[in-house]
């Protein structure tokens, strides 16, 4: 499976990797790839814990538009 993910740096330093499709699916890391690293873990056992509570996988995302 493929999944879109966002990575931002906090106020810390730290990189803090989500996975938007997934609520709650987040990891985080040193660096900006130890962040991705960590998020694909994440999201791996989000999978699995969701699948074995019968909970929908996924939900759905959207990209809108928003004129400023």
């Amino acid at each position: 499976m493929r999944f879109k993910i966002s990575i931002f740096q906090d106020e810390d330093g730290m990189f803090i990797a989500e996975c938007p499709s997934i609520p709650g699916c987040v990891s985080q890391g040193k660096t900006e790839q130890e962040a991705e690293m960590n998020i694909q873990l994440a999201i791996k056992e989000c999978l699995e814990v969701r699948a074995e509570k019968g909970i929908p996988l996924t939900v759905i995302t959207r990209e809108v538009e928003v004129h400023v």
